[in-house]
């Protein structure tokens, strides 16, 4: 009678202060820490994020690797013959590098609800299981018209992959982790880019029944086939349910980015956050970024093109080819390991011959990103504006204006570190990498024969796009650190008590940091600068 008594009282406690909701209305987090006291020392936070950092980052880093060998296997493919082998004009080619971005538009919001609804490893493994075998038919196509169909379907399931990742790392890492982790995986296009144009040199010296533009994507796609494989076995769908994390270790997965204020994930579409999603200034500013700094993204299908009009010959141009990753890696280590980690971690930049920027802390994203479009933006004008019989000075200015594409991974980082609320990140990614694709679609037409060998058209825009691109960088921090300003003199965000009801029906706390709250709905969120 008194334990009757005094549920009753403590019940009376919060009914005007409290509120209980349906636990798939919550982050899955808030299912396993919900009233747990458990903390972490340093140490151990330390040590479970190393765990972590070697059972994800691996795999993150060589599907990246792959995907983007396969994604440029079309440039290697221009100088190893697929122009003459498929029958292909330049118009065509050009069509087989926008379609690609086309297909990636088209779908990629619905790979991002797909990747809320279901497991994300195990739908990201099941498209690059697809995506490596629509790769291997490549190898039987022999015109413009069977090209183009596996194209898009390349397309289709590439959609999967960058998002995906966005979402897992911010799953397992906090905020000020975030961009450093994009930058690990984003940085294998490079190698990619360096181990494709080796792959590329042998593949000019074989003479078989096959063309070298045909056993490039045998090698690519039967790589691939056999990583989507293991990655339907070993690489984690959420920090609640990775196998290599014990129970009481995946408790503390979850406390370890309550920081974040953003939770885990959600599996419920909620309408009203994807409606804020599209109301919100900043998501449409962030399109536009996504965009216009990837208009040099086309570089990736017509750098080959590009190179061997300066004056060098096939075997040359694949293996000048190798550089372009070595700048673009180096560029990221050094915008990464300058602005995000300790001063001494820039011996490996200075290691790279890169020019090192003086680490300053109030830096930050945006500002990095701005700092990288100064060589970008550089290195695109002289290319237009040297003799064109300076072959060795045209080559060089190609590759300064490679640091331009520097400032998006920042940016894949950023995002997840300035948006709450599960729908609302998902609905972000979706139109982000929209964006992403258009800016890519578009940019492969600039490239018309009547502009060659010059160019001088398709590197206007390109420079005109990186500065347009910095100028939002900077205002999209200025957004940022004045909402910051203003959460700061508020008084402290008070909210009523939120209980989940478990399965045997007993009421539990649920830390606002797991109500699936939006960054607008949360005020003790703050945008990371």
């Amino acid at each position: 009678m008194d334990s009757a008594s005094d549920n009753s009282e403590k019940k009376d406690s919060h009914t005007h202060a409290s509120s209980t909701v349906h636990r798939y209305d919550v982050d899955v987090g808030a299912q396993l820490i919900a009233e747990t006291d458990s903390s972490l020392t340093p140490q151990e936070a330390s040590r479970l994020r190393a765990k972590i950092d070697w059972h994800v980052l691996p795999f993150m880093c060589i599907m990246y690797l792959i995907t983007f060998m396969d994604k440029t296997t079309l440039g290697e493919a221009a100088v190893l013959g697929i122009m003459d082998g498929a029958h292909l004009t330049a118009n065509q080619y050009n069509w087989l590098g926008t379609i690609f971005y086309l297909s990636y538009l088209v779908f990629q919001y619905p790979q991002n609800l797909a990747l809320q609804r279901f497991p994300v490893g195990k739908w990201m493994s099941i498209n690059i299981f697809l995506w490596a075998v629509v790769l291997l038919c490549h190898a039987a196509c022999k015109s413009f018209g069977s090209l183009f169909a596996v194209r898009f379907l390349l397309g289709v399931f590439e959609g999967a992959v960058t998002p995906g990742f966005m979402i897992v790392t911010s799953m397992f890492y906090t905020h000020a982790e975030q961009t450093r982790r994009v930058g690990y995986w984003f940085l294998m296009n490079g190698f990619a880019v360096i181990i494709l144009g080796f792959i590329s040199f042998g593949l000019l010296h074989t003479h078989t029944a096959f063309m070298p533009w045909q056993w490039l994507m045998i090698i690519t796609g039967t790589i691939t086939l056999i990583t989507s494989v293991l990655f339907w076995f070993f690489f984690p769908d959420s920090p609640t349910t990775a196998w290599f994390l014990t129970p009481e270790e995946r408790v503390a997965a979850i406390r370890r980015i309550q920081v974040n204020q953003s939770g885990v994930e959600n599996k419920r579409f909620k309408k009203e956050q994807f409606l804020e999603t599209v109301k919100d200034p900043k998501t449409w500013l962030m399109a536009f970024f996504a965009g216009s700094a990837n208009i040099v993204n086309s570089l990736t299908n017509q750098r080959q093109l590009i190179v061997s009009q300066f004056g060098f010959n096939g075997i040359q141009t694949t293996l000048l080819g190798c550089v372009d990753g070595v700048v673009e890696s180096a560029s990221l280590l050094m915008l990464y390991d300058t602005f995000f980690t300790s001063p001494y971690d820039v011996v490996l930049a200075i290691w790279l011959g890169v020019t090192v920027l003086v680490p300053q802390p109030s830096i930050g994203r945006s500002y990095a990103g701005v700092l990288m479009y100064i060589p970008g933006i550089l290195g695109s004008i002289l290319v237009t504006t040297l003799p064109f019989s300076n072959k060795i000075g045209l080559l060089f200015s190609y590759w300064i204006s490679i640091f331009a594409i520097a400032p998006f991974p920042i940016f894949l980082g950023w995002v997840s570190s300035i948006t709450s609320g599960h729908t609302k990140r998902i609905t972000t990614n979706g139109i982000v990498l929209c964006s992403y694709a258009v800016g890519n679609a578009v940019s492969q037409f600039m490239w018309q024969a009547q502009y060659q060998p010059r160019n001088h058209i398709p590197w206007a825009v390109i420079t005109s796009c990186n500065f347009a691109a910095g100028i939002v960088l900077v205002v999209l921090r200025f957004m940022f650190a004045s909402e910051n300003r203003k959460r700061e003199r508020e008084t402290p965000d008070q909210h009523d008590a939120v209980y989940i009801r478990d399965e045997s029906g007993a009421e539990k706390k649920v830390d606002k940091a797991f109500l699936d709250l939006t960054d607008k709905q949360n005020h003790d969120f703050r945008y990371v600068l």
